[in-house]
């Protein structure tokens, strides 16, 4: 099943929603948009019903003029739970990469007893020490020219390669954003917690299992800041591959779902983070 709708959160604010794959366990995912061959529609193909929801301020969800300062993140987890409500799912997966993990962390901290697994892909999250700016709109501003490659030369897999071109002309076909998406700065998450200290504090209090992937070539999610959040996390597995980097979720598809399937599978069966001990 492939279906695309809105749900109106509330009188002003309606998000818009992909809907792909049937079935008993939702996957919810939350981005400024969504590739057409990502982790979320092979996730579908493996049997899950997985729900893309646009968030507010990029097209086609409203757009916004309001700046909600270090609060877009936890405006984003509302979002995401306003979804959920309006179709009636009281428990689900999310999934979420780069910043949609970051709206993950957020819904983490604010809704967890809804969460039953955390697919954190290359999540960080970033240390609160260097900077609150996102990455896009330090472009947008001219604060940097260009972002650190996102993914390193790719190692004796021609198949790979082609992935990669495809989705990097997907990208450069795309029509100009609407100037009041344009001036969205989201920020990064988590920011309120000032310090790294607090946020590490923050993160010791999430007791859903997570599986958190990354590459180790990824200059935003970076291994030491993944290993970081790991050390945090007291339901954690950790996943990180060499030669692969910040868009992993798109470059290494069937891996990344594999290895998300079975966690998750393993997770609804005994409510752990590892397969059950037999003795």
């Amino acid at each position: 099943m492939n279906n695309n709708f809105y749900i109106s959160v509330n009188d002003d604010i309606s998000l818009f929603v992909e809907e792909y794959g049937q079935g008993e366990n939702y996957i919810l995912s939350a981005q400024v948009g969504f590739y057409k061959k990502g982790m979320q529609q092979k996730m579908a193909e493996l049997g899950y019903h997985v729900l893309c929801i646009t968030l507010r301020g990029f097209s086609p969800s409203t757009l916004v003029t309001q700046d909600y300062g270090e609060n877009w993140y936890d405006i984003f987890a509302d979002d995401v739970i306003a979804v959920a409500d309006k179709l009636g799912i009281q428990k689900f997966i999310y999934m979420g990469a780069s910043h949609g993990c970051g709206v993950g962390w957020h819904v983490m901290l604010k809704y967890q007893n809804r969460i039953n697994a955390f697919i954190a892909v290359v999540g960080g999250p970033h240390s609160l020490e260097s900077g609150v700016m996102s990455y896009r709109q330090m472009l947008e501003k001219g604060i940097i020219k260009e972002v650190p490659p996102f993914n390193p030369p790719i190692d004796n897999d021609e198949k790979r390669e082609i992935r990669r071109k495809i989705r990097a002309d997907h990208i450069a076909s795309q029509p100009p954003r609407p100037a009041l998406e344009k001036a969205v700065d989201y920020g990064r998450p988590l920011m309120k917690y000032k310090n790294e200290e607090n946020l590490c504090k923050a993160l010791s209090t999430i007791t859903v299992p997570t599986l958190m992937i990354g590459g180790i070539n990824d200059p935003i999610s970076t291994p030491e800041l993944m290993i970081r959040t790991a050390k945090c996390l007291p339901h954690c597995k950790l996943v990180i591959y060499s030669n692969c980097g910040h868009d992993i979720d798109t470059d290494l598809i069937e891996e990344t779902c594999d290895v998300a399937d079975r966690f998750i599978k393993t997770t609804l069966e005994n409510g752990k983070w590892y397969k059950s001990v037999e003795e």
